[in-house]
């Protein structure tokens, strides 16, 4: 065997995971189907500007270990996430704070005005246990944010009625009641100087790289090079979904690049929170570096229903697909010398840090095991 572990996947947890264990002497083969490294976090250059391919990626986390980790494959900027919600043209602070709320009710002045307002709104579901989305959003936020604020996003984003989802999908929605419009409570965040690239780069510079390579198109000749597997993306379609499907959502990005405006919507992030608009957002690149460049670029996300052979972005995790995920696990556990990691390996949505968290307790484990 060529290799100590071949490495399906190079996005964050793949190259992460390659970097820690060929700085302790092991041999790492990545591959990835793409034709590119870094995964979801991958940044594109277009006319200067940074692009961030396959949606906003902000780096924000409390754990101050794995702030310092990243930081040492790259300098971070910053960037404080201040998104901005439309709706039909009328525009709102998000997270909710008291930029919001002064500006929707007319009649809000202060913290104690807003609290009574959303507590005015939510008192007929008060007592009773939500049971579906929307009554758990109203017992959230009041029926006025709910219904300008996340009705129509929420709907756009999973591809169902708001009524038709289940309420655990929103275990709370940020409310301040400060003028503060910092989205995250993390005490640490940023995007990397340059892009994501660089941190990849850095961590699979020791490791050898092969792209536009499908492992599971010849699984049988990948494994023999490494005395150990670890795959990083789907675990059903590991399994050519043998027990059916899992379920996730799917994104279409529209890129586009506008010479003659240098800055299209004054801010990085803009969510439209209407149903009509077809798209969930408009984000431009420049914002995220403070890159003062000619022209711009915009990217419009539209989510999408998942079939076979789309890319897949985000898992459902209901009850249904949970259950199923468990059976998947089952399996995954009889493969020898297979690991399943990463969002897509342990059907799970993570945040970049936590992405991190787990690649280096794997690491621990992985080293705990070699000795």
């Amino acid at each position: 065997m060529k290799y100590d572990y071949v490495i399906v996947g190079a996005g964050l947890f793949g190259s992460c995971f390659a970097h820690e264990m060929t700085k302790i002497g092991k041999k790492c083969l990545v591959i990835d189907r793409r034709n590119h490294i870094g995964g979801n976090v991958y940044c594109e250059d277009m006319h200067g500007i940074h692009v961030h391919k396959y949606g906003a990626h902000i780096f924000h986390t409390s754990n101050k270990k794995i702030w310092e980790y990243v930081n040492q494959f790259c300098e971070m900027n910053n960037y404080i996430n201040s998104p901005i919600a439309n709706f039909h043209d009328e525009l709102y602070n998000m997270p909710f704070n008291m930029n919001t709320f002064t500006k929707l009710w007319d009649d809000v002045i202060t913290p104690e005005d807003a609290k009574k307002k959303i507590d005015g709104q939510r008192k007929s579901l008060e007592g009773k246990e939500p049971a579906n989305l929307e009554e758990q959003a109203i017992s959230l936020v009041g029926k006025d944010i709910y219904e300008k604020l996340v009705k129509g996003y929420t709907e756009k984003q999973w591809g169902k009625d708001c009524k038709e989802l289940p309420a655990f999908i929103i275990k709370r929605l940020p409310v301040r009641f400060t003028f503060n419009n910092n989205y995250f409570n993390d005490r640490y965040q940023g995007i990397p100087i340059g892009g994501y690239n660089k941190i990849i780069e850095k961590m699979l510079e020791n490791s050898e790289v092969l792209l536009n390579t499908d492992y599971l198109k010849d699984k049988e000749k990948y494994n023999a090079l490494g005395k150990k597997i670890l795959y990083t993306g789907m675990i059903d379609e590991y399994f050519d979904y043998e027990l059916g499907n899992l379920e996730y959502r799917s994104l279409k990005f529209e890129t586009e690049y506008l010479e003659t405006c240098d800055n299209f919507q004054g801010n990085a992030v803009v969510n439209y929170t209407d149903r009509e608009t077809p798209y969930t957002r408009i984000i431009e690149h420049k914002h995220f570096e403070f890159q003062e460049c000619k022209g711009t670029v915009i990217t419009r996300e539209y989510p999408s229903n998942w079939i076979i052979g789309m890319e897949a972005y985000y898992p459902v995790n209901d009850e249904k697909n949970t259950m199923l995920y468990t059976k998947y696990q089952d399996l995954a556990k009889k493969e020898a010398d297979v690991i399943f990691g990463g969002r897509l390996g342990n059907y799970k949505y993570y945040d970049m840090d936590k992405v991190l968290e787990a690649a280096l307790e794997l690491v621990e484990k992985e080293k705990n095991e070699c000795k």
